[in-house]
């Protein structure tokens, strides 16, 4: 479609340019919205004819849109989400939840101006555009996080998920230490136990052996002194009969 433009849209064309964009466009965003005017003669002599009232109007905009990004510009605005562990969010944030954020503020901006290819779907801070006139931009930021405490600590530039890898890291290493530690410990006692069940083994076998050698011992002794006091008595008997 051939459309006659009524202010400076960019990367399309200045005021009073006549450009052929595609119809969706024209009748979506420019025609609605008085940004265009469809290239018939009759518009275009009507262009002309208005076309000084129409860069008063320009001009006033312009310096609207001048007051918006001085308050605007610079701005941060906290998003809370749920995510994952790996910062996906549940869901996304879009162009309408940052126009929500803005209008909390009390500045009114429209959903367009946000310039948002894609809704944001994982933590962290985002550089947004608003164009708020052909002529006037002003940058803010979005700092998606789970929570207040998480948005303060990306603003102060951590990194959250790193941080918190990290942190995961550290856990299952002192967990495998400990696990370590433990299965050393018990392997260090089974063998005590055996090394001490083996001493006693060995030192309770010559202990036996010496029993033994006692006793035999002790059975010699009193067979001997059975035998002398046999000799004693049959010594006694035989001096007897002398007498």
């Amino acid at each position: 479609m051939q459309v006659i433009l009524l202010e400076r849209i960019r990367k399309l064309g200045e005021m009073g340019d006549v450009v052929i964009v595609k119809d969706g466009y024209a009748r979506n965003f420019l025609l609605p919205f008085g940004k265009a005017l469809h290239a018939t003669p009759a518009n275009r002599e009507r262009f002309e004819r208005d076309k000084a009232d129409l860069e008063v109007r320009n001009l006033e905009l312009k310096s609207e849109a001048e007051q918006v990004a001085t308050k605007l510009d610079g701005e941060g605005f906290v998003v809370i989400r749920q995510a994952s562990d790996t910062g996906q969010l549940y869901g996304s944030v879009s162009t309408r939840d940052v126009v929500e954020q803005i209008k909390q503020k009390g500045i009114t901006v429209e959903r367009r101006q946000v310039l948002l290819d894609t809704p944001i779907k994982t933590l962290g801070i985002y550089p947004l555009a608003i164009t708020l006139h052909g002529d006037v931009d002003c940058t803010i930021s979005v700092n998606v996080a789970r929570s207040h405490e998480e948005a303060e600590r990306q603003a102060r530039g951590e990194d959250i998920l790193a941080e918190e890898h990290e942190e995961a890291a550290e856990a299952e290493a002192i967990a495998v230490g400990v696990e370590a530690v433990f299965e050393d410990e018990e392997l260090a006692r089974e063998a005590a136990e055996e090394l001490a069940e083996e001493g006693i083994a060995e030192a309770g076998a010559p202990s036996e052996a010496a029993d033994s050698a006692a006793e035999t011992e002790a059975g010699d002794a009193d067979a001997g002194g059975g035998k002398k006091e046999e000799h004693e008595a049959a010594s006694k008997k035989k001096k007897s009969k002398k007498d």
